[in-house]
């Protein structure tokens, strides 16, 4: 029997793991992890990976990072990275999606990319026809639709770009959207497995969940899925996923957003290892059987529950004479496939070289990255999402949370199942003080306050009654029931004044 590949997962510090050993369901060999440790680990990397003699390095690898694996990869010849560098050249910016699918002639709304603010303002002045579609350039992810703006002219166009200050100038024509909704596409093997609309909620344009959008897995068109498959086979990619827009008045499919990088419920990241199992080991392990359009089925379940099943599987069914008269399903275009390997023609052609500079001092700048630093009991949907690998399903359920709870320390997020110390520790330089001022505080929300229960919110309430407010922290240990180990956890909680 030929020996399978040695694999690995790709980790990286403070970044979601979107694929662990659970999902290699049966593969009999160790799998290896290396974990990349941000700054100056890239050496330390290589070693590590040729250490443990991988040969397979699997894992998605976010945009502030791509530039580094890019060197990395080619220290690692004889290491095949899945999906492939080349492949996940679109994960890294807006900017990587419009030169993916101008190289490949994909249909895209049309684009237009400025450097020069002033040239972009001309442009959005005197030439774009609104409304226009104004997004931030850099990564994959526009974070539950929080960076995409619509401008109905130029006015709004300039008042957002000057308050947002993106760099570069990333604009589209606005499209029509058939019933006000766009469609995302999941592939694995360049065949859809997974398919849904997108509808924006009431009085609002977007089309995403977290801003009251709604989905639906019902009557997806097959141009959607065609041209999902099209760019799936010119990425060369094991796995993938498309938004797409159906305009109303042409009918018209466009790539709105493509990349490997993609949230997806645990059974469909289970059919992708599937697939890279039957890939790695060469057919030894079976394909996943995937029937299109099974997304209208399983889409029927509720989703709290669809989230918490693993390794689906579907049959083969061959029907009988009379079966075969009376059941009429549809038709299966697509076979799942072996990805092509990727090289590096695959990558479409630099910006021109002084604006090529000018993209460097971006995507290399700190700066580009910072956020004000946020309350988690006062911060938006939007301020949630800007934190690092926050997804949406996170950010509902810490709103959730918060409805019975006040967050003096990240800490107790831990409480959330989905929420772990990598995580916390990835935004603590983004996370403000919120600590809480006693003397503002009532005792109905002071008992929501960890370590603060109903009959110690009551006893301090009495006595914040009977003194007047404390002028000092300290005063709390004139309470009884207060003693030093609670006085210590009280004093990371509590604060005198703003």
């Amino acid at each position: 029997m030929k020996k399978l590949p040695k694999i690995g997962f790709l980790y990286l510090d403070f970044v979601l793991q979107f694929f662990n050993k659970s999902n290699f369901k049966a593969w009999p060999d160790k799998i290896e992890s290396v974990t990349y440790h941000w700054k100056n680990d890239k050496k330390r990397f290589i070693e590590e990976v040729k250490r443990k003699k991988i040969e397979v390095l699997v894992g998605n690898i976010p945009a502030t990072a791509y530039e580094t694996f890019v060197e990395i990869a080619k220290e690692l010849p004889n290491v095949r990275f899945v999906p492939s560098i080349e492949t996940q050249f679109s994960n890294k910016s807006k900017e990587n999606v419009t030169l993916f699918c101008k190289k490949f002639d994909l249909a895209i709304p049309k684009t237009k990319i400025f450097y020069d603010k002033e040239k972009g303002y001309k442009y959005l002045k005197e030439k774009a026809s609104y409304p226009q579609i104004i997004k931030r350039s850099y990564g994959p992810s526009n974070y539950g639709g929080y960076f995409v703006h619509k401008a109905n002219n130029f006015k709004e166009a300039k008042k957002l770009l000057d308050e947002k200050k993106y760099n570069p100038i990333y604009t589209q024509n606005a499209i029509d959207l058939k019933d006000s909704g766009d469609i995302r596409v999941m592939l694995i093997g360049h065949k859809p497995i997974c398919a849904f609309w997108r509808y924006s909620g009431k009085n609002q344009w977007i089309t995403n969940t977290s801003q009251g959008g709604s989905m639906s897995y019902e009557n997806v068109p097959m141009n959607a899925l065609e041209l999902a498959v099209k760019a799936s086979k010119a990425a060369k990619a094991e796995y993938w996923a498309c938004d797409i827009a159906i305009c109303a008045k042409t009918g018209k499919a466009y790539i709105l957003e493509c990349a490997t990088a993609f949230a997806a419920f645990p059974y469909i990241r289970d059919w992708i290892c599937q697939y890279l199992m039957w890939d790695f080991s060469k057919g030894r392990f079976r394909k996943p059987h995937i029937p299109l359009f099974s997304w209208e089925e399983l889409g029927k379940i509720d989703s709290n529950l669809l989230r918490t099943l693993r390794h689906i599987g579907f049959g083969k069914y061959t029907a009988s004479y009379d079966g075969e008269y009376f059941i009429k399903d549809k038709k299966d275009l697509y076979e799942m496939e072996l990805a092509l390997l990727s090289n590096e023609s695959d990558v479409p052609e630099k910006l021109e070289d002084s604006m090529q500079l000018e993209a460097n001092k971006i995507y290399t700048n700190e700066k580009v990255f910072e956020i004000n630093k946020i309350n988690f009991n006062t911060a938006t949907l939007t301020d949630l999402m800007t934190l690092y690998g926050m997804e949406e399903e996170i950010a509902l359920q810490i709103q959730e949370y918060l409805q019975d709870n006040i967050i003096t320390d990240s800490s107790d997020l831990l409480e959330l199942e989905v929420i772990d110390e990598q995580m916390i520790k990835s935004w603590d330089r983004n996370i403000d003080d919120m600590r809480v001022d006693i003397n503002s505080i009532d005792k109905k929300n002071l008992k929501k306050i960890k370590g603060i229960g109903k009959k110690l919110a009551k006893t301090i309430s009495e006595y914040k009654d009977a003194n007047g407010y404390f002028k000092n922290i300290d005063e709390l240990k004139d309470i009884e029931g207060i003693g030093k180990n609670k006085f210590a956890q009280l004093k990371s909680r509590l604060k005198i004044g703003e």
